[in-house]
């Protein structure tokens, strides 16, 4: 019996250090990952993305798009302005949701 307790206890133990080595060890590997020099087409992506987030940000808008863009954009925009009706099309719209309103019915 008192075997049996041991053993159990030791698979436990077994089991809660296992866990808790799975985790540093996987927190471990992200911040290696991050630390270590990157891939140079890794880095030439990610470098034209930040390029890209910049232009984005001092252009107010999509980057490189001539006036034909700004063209066909108020043109869709019109379009579907016609078909769904008025508003901003350009924003994310507000839902209200109201509770319903339950009410007992007699027996």
């Amino acid at each position: 019996m008192i075997l049996r307790q041991i053993l159990r206890l030791s698979s436990l133990f077994h089991s809660a250090v296992s866990v808790h080595l799975r985790r540093n060890i996987g927190l471990s590997a992200i911040v290696f990952n991050k630390t270590k020099e990157l891939d140079p087409v890794q880095k030439l992506f990610l470098d034209k993305i930040r390029e890209y987030n910049t232009k984005s940000k001092q252009a107010g808008g999509p980057v490189d798009a001539g006036p034909e863009f700004q063209k066909d954009m108020n043109e869709s925009l019109a379009r579907l302005q016609r078909a769904y009706g008025e508003g901003d099309l350009t924003k994310f719209p507000e839902f209200k949701f109201e509770e319903p309103k339950f009410e007992e019915a007699p027996k």
